[in-house]
């Protein structure tokens, strides 16, 4: 993982979005779903994907879309969480 992406802390949106996959979320994660829960447009939702991406804490599945896969589902994100604290 590139160092300078590991240093920046996730957004509240990403914390959000993460902490509702680890509680159980049905189905796959698509930007146009990501927009939705997260209230906002639907190219900060492909922005904030795209770091998930890049950070490890979503995977893409084979058709080309994102897809969460949950390291440890009793863990949640608070605030200031950057490297998984």
């Amino acid at each position: 993982m590139d160092a300078q992406v590991a240093d920046r802390s996730l957004n509240e949106r990403q914390r959000r979005m993460l902490n509702r996959l680890l509680d159980g979320f049905e189905g796959k994660l698509t930007s146009s779903k990501y927009a939705k829960l997260a209230k906002c447009s639907s190219d900060t939702a492909l922005r904030d994907i795209r770091d998930l991406l890049e950070r490890g804490l979503l995977s893409q599945n084979e058709g080309g879309g994102p897809e969460h896969e949950p390291p440890d589902r009793g863990r949640r994100l608070s605030g200031g969480a950057g490297r998984g604290g």
